[in-house]
């Protein structure tokens, strides 16, 4: 298996920071956004962006986590039991301008599964998705109005994202899987 960095420390960094100053640009500011993460790289991304607004803006924003995992299409058929984590998201959605948060956009199916489960709490004014990578391949009609970075892959490849968080460094991976 072979694997090459796409994205090094430096870049991710960078990456996150232009993320913030968009969602604060197309906003124009930050005062209705809450910023939702999808467990588990998504949520740890989630925060790294709220600090990076509320850096900007010199205003806190709310932040929460969302476990998709009772949503998810795929469930069925499995003999495991799904492992469930907490949603925790200590704030009121409804009218608010949410930015969902998720590492890689693949199919749409987990970005599907996270709006089932958010519409299941409230109605957000809007949902604006955000995330680090976009590999294509949807199944999907789903499109991702903030990206960190588009690498296209085949179906052979695989992204992997590190973060320091889960893995001890912040990294963005394109693995060549073995036939």
């Amino acid at each position: 298996m072979k694997q090459t960095k796409v994205i090094d420390t430096v870049g991710f960094r960078r990456t996150v920071d232009r993320l913030a100053h968009e969602v604060v640009e197309k906003n124009k500011g930050a005062e209705d956004i809450v910023v939702v993460g999808i467990r588990t790289r998504g949520d740890y991304l989630a925060h790294r962006i709220a600090r990076k607004i509320e850096e900007i803006e010199g205003k806190a924003v709310k932040v929460g986590r969302l476990d998709i995992t009772l949503y998810r299409d795929d469930l069925r058929g499995r003999l495991d039991q799904p492992q469930l984590k907490s949603t925790e998201i200590l704030f009121d959605i409804a009218g608010r301008v949410l930015v969902l948060v998720d590492d890689v956009l693949f199919t749409g199916r987990t970005i599907r599964s996270a709006l089932n489960a958010l519409m299941d709490l409230g109605r957000p004014a809007t949902i604006q998705l955000l995330v680090l990578v976009d590999r294509g391949h949807r199944e999907l009609p789903i499109k991702a109005d903030f990206v960190g970075k588009n690498v296209p892959t085949s179906q052979k490849q695989e992204i992997k994202v590190s973060m320091s968080e889960a893995d001890g460094e912040d990294a963005v991976y394109l693995i060549e899987k073995d036939d």
